[in-house]
């Protein structure tokens, strides 16, 4: 036992071994959900016929892939003719939000990895300043990226209700959109 494992602080290598976990827990489901939607495509489509339950569902495994795309809003832009586009969007950015735990996990993880770089302090800091208004914006665009949000905000430590909260009410503005642009449109 090293020095440093006797006074209950781990050295820099078992940081980063303790880190690997979510980070790989974090890939892993990515990974999975992206080859089970790639597989399943109409599975997918299926699945949205269940309504709202379906908008959840397809909802988290649409955002639970760690920058892999995954196609969510074109489900809800879809449902958003047959089903009530608020309360679908209230169901859809509550999946989308706890599939971007994913993100969040991998940033838990990988804080050992990128704790060293002049980025991360950057990032740290945004975070820690504006918070919830940053990832309630980030969350509201369409866009790729925000799974780099997720994991800034696992690596800076923001509190995870915090995160899902913006998340959350991020993705609902944006699920609200889609679904009512949706309803004008295909009505």
């Amino acid at each position: 036992m090293s020095g440093w494992e006797e006074r209950g602080v781990l050295s820099p290598a078992g940081r980063r071994r303790r880190a690997l976990g979510p980070i790989l827990l974090a890939l892993f489901i990515s990974l999975l959900v992206f080859w089970l939607v790639a597989r399943q495509r109409t599975r997918v489509q299926e699945v949205a016929t269940y309504g709202y339950l379906g908008a959840f569902i397809v909802g988290f495994l649409g955002n639970a892939t760690v920058i892999l795309p995954a196609p969510s809003l074109g489900v809800t832009f879809v449902l958003g003719g047959a089903l009530n586009p608020f309360l679908l969007a209230i169901v859809v950015g509550l999946g989308e939000a706890l599939g971007e735990l994913t993100g969040y996990l991998a940033g838990v993880g990988g804080k050992v990895i990128v704790e060293d770089r002049q980025r991360y302090a950057q990032a740290r800091d945004l975070v820690h300043r504006y918070g919830w208004r940053i990832l309630l914006v980030l969350a509201a665009i369409p866009n790729p990226f925000f799974d780099v949000a997720g994991i800034v905000a696992g690596a800076t430590r923001y509190p995870m209700w915090k995160f899902l909260l913006a998340c959350w009410g991020g993705k609902a503005i944006k699920a609200f959109l889609f679904a009512g642009i949706g309803r004008q449109l295909l009505r």
